[in-house]
């Protein structure tokens, strides 16, 4: 684009509208003068016309035509011609040393006067003038005189001097205001051009100033106003990245944000740590870092149209597991994002843990029948002893229904483990079975056990592993409270769910335990306890697989409230 100065541009047009101005004012008063000019002309002619009628009228009565006519050309100094109705001359056709012949427009004067009107016509700028007037008498009808006279030409050239001048003038005032008025607002806009690059080399503190309020004005104030926003904006977006990407340094996952061309845009620390790459750094090139799973193909696939949210596990070595979670570009978001966490501990632990718990139920069963063996032992034999037997028999039915719970409780958790079967899921009525569990319920003397179910009130569940649950959470309940109540509650909640609740009096969980409390084989250093830190795990895993949750708390009286949800069961009406 070819750059032209405004001050140029500017100026010239002023000049030329200048010119024009001062041509077309110019152009227009010299037709009006000349037109002026020429209607003076012409009523000086008429004027001598008229006078020399006057005077043709009164010479007639007393002589002829041509001595008449003669006389007043003489006297004037003008050509005079007397002409009868038909327009034929009866005086002389020479007069004053002009022919009749010669006259210009004779004849439309003529006609003019014939019919009865007086006429005057100007010719060569007011130098000639021919005119004519009717007569009264019967022979001469008709008055035409030819005059000749200085004209107009003499002013009319002074006028079209001094208006070239004026034209000359204006081109020069005009060009000298433009270049004034164009250097005003070159600067002004200047102003604004200096701070509209100072904003695109990225300085947005360059104020525009100005101090007249016109409409360039307006605009310098407008543009000041948008660049302190963007300033601001731009302030605030670089303290939420600054924020964000403190955040993301302290992540323990690895977080990486690559663009179509999989190149990296965003990465912290841990995403370095765990490509193996700790120089990695935006603008690089995503790495393959583990043999047996195409990462790079993995990103790219998470900028394909219609792409989804992907989470696979990645194993780059026995000791190591990763999950990889990919969050899709989309339509409106050009970047992918890649989410990994090192589960490799994780993964170890629970291997170690379904193992023993398979073993560990497996094994079980031989202490448990020899238990059962000694028993039957003891009854067969040792009953003549009756101190012996009974004191032998207790801690063997003891020790054989502890270890026998424990084999249920180490199967039940490696089949949830291992999501070897499903649970038949139906219709359950909750309150005979709540009732059922607090029946059973061994309890402290002093305790007591509520229940408190509406009828009819039914959950989608199976019934041995809903019993499982809450006869878990009872015996827990029991177990630590020594005093006071034992509540089992069931009611509707807000999300179409039934919520049921144990409740007890008894010496509570503290905070830092109860998100480890529901762990496998975790004990409550709190709490006496002789378990195996197994009920709370079987009650998360049944909750789990029948699809509701559970939560812990602390209860109304300072004990602990365990809250368990389920689905709620549609019982059709007939």
């Amino acid at each position: 684009m070819t750059r032209v100065s405004m001050r140029l541009w500017l100026a010239l047009a002023f000049a030329l509208a200048a010119a024009a101005t001062a041509v077309v004012a110019g152009e227009t008063m010299t037709r009006r003068s000349e037109a002026e000019f020429e209607r003076q002309a012409e009523r000086s002619a008429l004027l001598h016309a008229t006078q020399a009628r006057e005077a043709v009228v009164r010479g007639i009565r007393r002589g002829d035509h041509t001595q008449v006519a003669r006389a007043v050309a003489e006297r004037r100094d003008i050509a005079v011609f007397l002409l009868d109705r038909r327009g034929r001359p009866i005086t002389p056709e020479r007069s004053n040393q002009t022919s009749l012949a010669s006259v210009p427009g004779r004849s439309a004067a003529v006609d003019a006067a014939l019919a009865g009107r007086s006429v005057v016509r100007t010719f060569e700028r007011g130098t000639r003038a021919t005119a004519a007037v009717p007569l009264p008498g019967q022979r001469a009808a008709v008055l035409l005189t030819f005059a000749a006279a200085p004209g107009y030409a003499a002013p009319m050239v002074v006028f079209e001097d001094q208006l070239l001048i004026a034209v000359v003038l204006g081109l020069l005032v005009g060009a000298a205001i433009g270049t004034i008025v164009a250097a005003t607002i070159a600067s002004r806009l200047r102003r604004i051009a200096v701070a509209a690059e100072a904003i695109e080399g990225g300085r947005l503190d360059v104020p525009v100033r100005t101090r007249i309020g016109d409409e360039v004005g307006q605009l310098a104030v407008t543009f000041d106003r948008m660049r302190t926003r963007l300033h601001e904006s731009v302030s605030t977006l670089r303290s939420e990245q600054a924020r964000l990407r403190r955040l993301l340094e302290r992540l323990d996952q690895g977080v990486v944000a690559i663009d179509p061309d999989l190149r990296v845009e965003v990465v912290n620390g841990a995403a370095g740590r765990l490509l193996g790459e700790e120089a990695l750094a935006e603008g690089d090139q995503l790495p393959e870092p583990w043999p047996d799973f195409p990462l790079r193909h993995f990103a790219l696939e998470l900028h394909r149209p219609g792409a989804t949210m992907q989470n696979v596990r990645v194993a780059p070595s026995e000791e190591l597991s990763y999950t990889l979670f990919g969050i899709p570009a989309g339509d409106a978001f050009g970047t992918a994002v890649l989410v990994i966490t090192d589960v490799s501990e994780l993964e170890r632990r629970e291997r170690v843990e379904r193992e023993f718990v398979a073993n560990a139920a497996h094994e079980l069963r031989t202490p448990v029948a020899a238990i059962t063996a000694a028993i039957e032992v003891l009854q067969s034999g040792a009953k003549e002893l009756p101190a012996e037997r009974d004191r032998f028999l207790a801690i063997l039915d003891r020790q054989s229904a502890r270890l026998a719970r424990l084999g249920r409780a180490l199967l039940v958790l490696a089949r949830a483990q291992a999501s070897e079967a499903q649970p038949r899921l139906g219709p359950l009525e909750l309150r005979p079975l709540l009732e059922e569990v607090a029946d059973g319920l061994r309890v402290h003397e002093g305790v007591d056990v509520e229940v408190d179910c509406p009828r009819g009130l039914t959950v989608l569940a199976e019934r041995d592993l809903v019993e499982q649950v809450l006869s878990n959470l009872a015996a827990n309940a029991s177990k630590h409270t020594e005093n006071g109540r034992i509540t089992v509650t069931a009611r509707p909640d807000a999300s179409d769910r039934i919520a049921i609740e144990v409740s007890d009096t008894g010496d509570g969980i503290p905070l830092d335990e109860r998100d480890r409390i529901f762990d496998r084989f975790y004990r409550s250093g709190s709490r006496d306890s002789d378990g195996f830190g197994l009920g709370l795990a079987i009650v998360r895993q049944a909750v789990r697989v029948l699809g509701g949750t559970v939560e812990i708390g602390g209860g109304p009286a300072g004990g602990t409230t365990v809250r368990v949800t389920l689905p709620q069961a549609r019982v059709e009406v007939a």
